[in-house]
């Protein structure tokens, strides 16, 4: 194979020194052991653009890379990077194969040049290689590690170091040329553990990165087939500062640069390492992303500094920098130092030059650097540089005359501004800034500017005594709306009459429709009109205590709440002509008609004393309308009749609270419902909650009032039902919905014919048939009251249990089969805990009840032939049932065990039909044996069947039922006796019962 960059010769050398000094060989190793776990341990990506930057930069051209995830045939994958520019030549095989050794330090254009970077492909790859149009070279851990092997004098180094070579030393030829259009392509094969992280890497790559690399002009990223391009494209006319379009995809981004250039003073460079001296000159970069409205975009922080590709160095400036920092070994942190203060200063004017160039509104001061916020000894550097620049520049505008630029030192800003409070007071503080320069969230950035704060209470102290007309006034209200209400306490407000108010608690703010001369006798003060006509007037005066003067917010006066409260009371007093109970009456019902239906939110008007049909006074909310329905429905006398001679719109007296229905009241806790049985509604409720349910939140809650004055509940219901949804809703407690008030009042009070709904069935409720009579009602208000539907529903409280297990024992009623068959379990669950006196008669039948002396509670199957008293179902739940009934169980009161001699002993799977049977068990086979007795006695008796328990096998009488109950028993599948006894009743039906089986549900 032709090796055109004579690799052999540098194998040769390298082997050699390594034979004479294995010191050598363990610097070496060591040294990119370093590097992969070191400084280029992520680094992968990056190193291989930079290489592709430098390539473009030495042949002119623009630069373009492809970097492709694919499969290399053999099961894995491969990670291939393509780029054009300069191909490989001899220099760059001998960088590639040296460690700190770069065949670029003559190129004062190459990011790269200290002959490490490629170090980075070593994190994935054991075996990269380079194919160029001028040859290839690879690199292979394993045959380094031959080479190795075969000179004794590292045999035990190697061995120590458990095989571990340096991959970079030793290069060998390779066939293989790039792809069309591109000069070199690095091929790297994965390892296994690396796939997953090339991948994120690659999908993590973003075109922020052309920044740093300049030769760089496009990349793309092909995963899957899928093609991503990355490109970067400059503009740098003199029409406009240098910008940048980044382009991902379909996705644009606009950058705006700012450049600076520079040498290096030469004394700078003593320091320096030998191979970076030549390199004086230096260009530094600040970008920063723009919106779509050209504002500057501030980026994530911590940023982090490029050196110009990324550093470890944070950086809190939103803004990316690109500078040529001296790097320390591991190329992540910058080193201090005289070259890095040059670079500090230079960034900071550029910085500043930035900042002042994007001037044009508020949004520039995202990029002012914030005080105490470094992020490390370089960033602090950076931050306080540039900052110190910043308060020396004339950059900040002033308000009106935007064009002019002051320091921020002669600027001020208002602490709470708006652009109508800039605008009214521009002229009056100097140096003012725009408003848009001066957010909320902008206040950091003009503290460490230094620019001057101006509170609001500062301004208001400005305008007391100030002599303006009304107009002005408004505009001024206008313009402080929003401002904190604290320091505004003391805002003069000019009052109808000509005097000033030394604050706005207390005025009242006329509403154009309110009869004013009618509020003298209340002694108010009412602001002139015309200063607080605008909406954001009256809101500020409003906030700072002013109170609108409509009929609602007099309503809400305190003076006037204080004469409704006290008008019955003092209706017999010696009150003076204005102030007697009619005219309190008139006033009260005229600023309601005025107000509209607001004031029925404020119960406190209930208090109103008006004139009864009995000639006194009463409180409204305990009067009723002339001739409604509700008057009609309750127990006479209940409530008082307001007088009908009483002029007043029937709406206005139901807004003051004159009952034409029945009252909602509220309340947050069932303790502060004043209702009829509101707390043992509540204690109903907590009844229903699960016993270890943490003590609940209540929600608000709703009731009616005056239920237990009704005396005729066939024309009550109908009102009832005629109530918003809020008084029937229920109640949800720890995510548990219980019945509101008024349905559990009413479910618990005998309104239909009589008879507690709750004590009644829905009249399609069939389970419940023959136990509850149906409640007969219209379907609407069934819906509501929602009598019991199933035995769950009668189940859902204690008393409703009681009142089943009553009904179960009496002989009037009967019980479904389906029913009873669970019913007593039911009720044995439902009723655990709770101290229940034993009924004196139980049901054993769905027609049968019989003395709780002469009945037993079955609780094992077989024992049923043995047994003769009634048996009551206990539905699975034996030992509950027979407590809460206080009977004895079966297997109490029979003792018997087998007593007949087999006939024979089979294998259950011998038996006929045990296929089948074994198909409907979901078994293979059936297992063990069963005993066949013909017959089988137990207590004296013929049993079809005994269940043999752990010692010994079943015992049947060899009938198909005896032997579906026997099995069924012994597979814990009772539910599916019946199914086995047809499978053995029919063994040469087999195939057509399990056909039959296949379909069925």
């Amino acid at each position: 194979m032709a090796d055109p960059f004579d690799t052999a010769g540098l194998r040769r050398r390298v082997l050699a020194a390594w034979a004479g000094s294995p010191a050598r060989f363990r610097e070496d190793a060591n040294a990119e052991e370093d590097l992969v776990r070191g400084g280029y341990r992520d680094r992968l990506l990056v190193e291989l653009a930079q290489n592709a930057a430098d390539a473009a930069a030495r042949a002119g051209v623009p630069g373009r890379l492809r970097l492709e995830l694919a499969e290399d045939g053999a099961g894995g994958e491969v990670l291939r990077a393509a780029n054009t520019g300069a191909p490989l030549d001899a220099a760059g095989v001998q960088g590639l194969a040296t460690l700190r050794a770069s065949g670029k330090r003559d190129e004062p254009t190459s990011v790269g040049r200290f002959g490490v970077g490629f170090a980075a492909v070593l994190a994935v790859t054991d075996e990269p290689a380079v194919h160029s149009t001028t040859g290839g070279v690879r690199f292979a851990a394993d045959r380094t590690r031959a080479e190795v092997a075969a000179l004794p004098a590292l045999a035990d180094e190697v061995a120590r170091r458990d095989g571990a070579v340096p991959v970079l030393r030793l290069p060998w030829p390779t066939d293989g040329t790039p792809p069309e259009g591109f000069a070199t392509e690095v091929v790297l094969p994965l390892r296994a553990g690396s796939r997953a992280a090339v991948r994120t890497a690659l999908e993590e790559v973003e075109a922020e990165l052309l920044l740093a690399l300049p030769g760089l002009a496009a990349v793309d990223v092909v995963l899957d087939g899928a093609v991503r391009s990355l490109s970067a494209r400059y503009d740098n006319t003199a029409e406009r500062p240098p910008r940048a379009q980044l382009t991902d995809g379909d996705r644009t981004t606009t950058w705006r640069l700012q450049r600076r250039d520079g040498v290096l003073p030469e004394e700078l460079l003593a320091g320096r390492p030998v191979e970076e001296r030549e390199g004086r000159a230096w260009t530094l970069t600040w970008a920063v992303p723009l919106d779509e409205d050209g504002r500057p975009a501030s980026l994530p922080l911590p940023q982090r500094v490029h050196a110009p590709t990324p550093s470890d160095e944070p950086l809190t400036l939103p803004a990316r920098l690109i500078a040529p920092f001296p790097l320390g070994p591991d190329r992540r942190h910058v080193l201090p130092g005289p070259v890095t203060d040059e670079l500090v200063a230079a960034a900071a004017g550029g910085y500043a030059d930035l900042v002042a160039g994007l001037a044009d509104d508020g949004a520039v001061l995202a990029l002012v650097p914030r005080i105490g916020l470094a992020g490390a000894e370089l960033d602090a550097a950076l931050c306080t540089a540039a900052l110190e620049r910043l308060r020396e520049a004339a950059w900040l505008p002033v308000a009106g005359a935007e064009r002019d630029r002051q320091t921020p030192g002669r600027a001020a800003v208002l602490a709470e501004p708006t652009e109508e409070r800039v605008a009214a007071l521009t002229g009056v503080l100097p140096g003012l800034l725009p408003a848009d320069w001066s957010g909320r969230g902008d206040q950091p950035a003009l503290a460490a500017l230094g620019v001057r704060r101006v509170g609001t209470a500062e301004v208001v102290e400005a305008v007391r005594g100030v002599t303006r007309p009304p107009g002005w006034w408004a505009r001024l209200y206008a313009a402080l709306d929003g401002a904190e209400r604290e320091e505004l306490a003391a805002l003069p407000v000019p009052l109808a009459d000509g005097r000033t108010a030394h604050g706005p608690a207390g005025v009242l703010l006329p509403d154009e429709r309110l009869p004013v001369a009618r509020l003298g006798p209340l002694g108010l003060r009412v602001a002139d009109p015309d200063a607080v006509a605008p909406a954001t007037a009256r809101r500020l005066l409003e906030r700072l205590g002013a109170r609108p003067a409509t009929a609602a917010a007099v309503l809400d006066d305190p003076g006037v709440r204080a004469a409704v409260e006290a008008s019955v009371d003092a209706a017999d007093d010696d009150w003076s002509a204005d102030r007697d109970p009619a005219s309190v009456a008139d006033a009260v019902l005229a600023l309601v008609a005025a107000a509209g239906p607001g004031p029925s939110e404020l119960p406190w008007l209930a208090a109103l004393a008006l004139p009864d049909a009995d000639g006194g006074w009463a409180p409204a909310g305990e009067l009723v309308l002339p001739g409604s329905r509700f008057g009609a429905v309750l127990a006479e006398g209940a409530l008082g009749a307001l007088d009908p001679a009483l002029d007043a719109d029937p709406d206005v007296l139901r807004a003051v609270g004159v009952l034409d229905g029945f009252a909602l009241v509220g309340a947050e806790d069932p303790d502060d419902l004043d209702v009829d049985g509101a707390r043992e509604w509540a204690d109903a409720v907590l009844d229903r909650l699960p016993a270890d349910a943490p003590a609940p939140s209540w929600p608000p809650l709703t009731a009616v009032r005056d239920l237990e004055l009704v005396d005729d509940w066939v024309g009550a219901l109908p009102l009832l039902a005629e109530l918003p949804a809020e008084a029937w809703a229920d109640v949800v407690l720890g995510g548990v919905p219980v019945p509101g008030y008024l349905r559990w009042w009413l479910c618990t009070h005998p309104v239909l014919g009589g008879r507690r709904p709750d004590r009644l069935r829905h009249p399609e409720a069939a389970e419940l048939q023959g136990l509850y009579e149906p409640a007969d009602a219209p379907p609407a208000l069934l819906d509501l009251l929602r009598p019991p539907a199933s035995v769950a529903d009668v189940l859902a409280d204690v008393d409703g249990a009681l009142d089943l297990l009553d009904r179960l024992g009496d002989p009037r009623r009967t019980v479904a089969p389906a029913v009873l068959r669970t019913v007593h379990a039911r009720l044995a669950a439902a009723l655990d805990g709770v101290d229940v006196e034993p009924p004196d008669r139980v049901r054993v039948a769905p027609d049968r009840v019989v003395p709780a002396g002469e009945a037993v509670v079955l609780d094992a199957p077989w024992l049923q032939p043995l047994v003769d008293s009634p048996l009551v179902p206990a539905g699975g739940a034996p030992g509950p049932v027979a407590d809460l009934l206080d009977l004895p169980l079966a297997g109490e009161v029979v003792r018997a065990r087998v007593a007949s001699p087999p006939v024979r002993v089979v294998r259950w799977a011998d038996v006929p039909g045990a296929g089948l049977a074994a198909a409907r068990l979901g078994l293979a086979e059936l297992p063990g044996e069963v005993a066949v007795h013909e017959p089988l006695r137990a207590g004296g008796r013929a049993v079809p069947w005994w269940p043999g328990g752990r010692a010994g096998p079943d015992a049947v009488d060899g009938t198909p039922v005896a032997l579906g109950r026997a099995l069924a028993w012994r597979a814990g599948a009772w539910p599916l006796r019946q199914a086995l006894a047809e499978a053995f009743a029919h063994p040469d039906q087999a195939a057509a019962l399990a056909a039959e089986d296949a379909v069925g549900p």
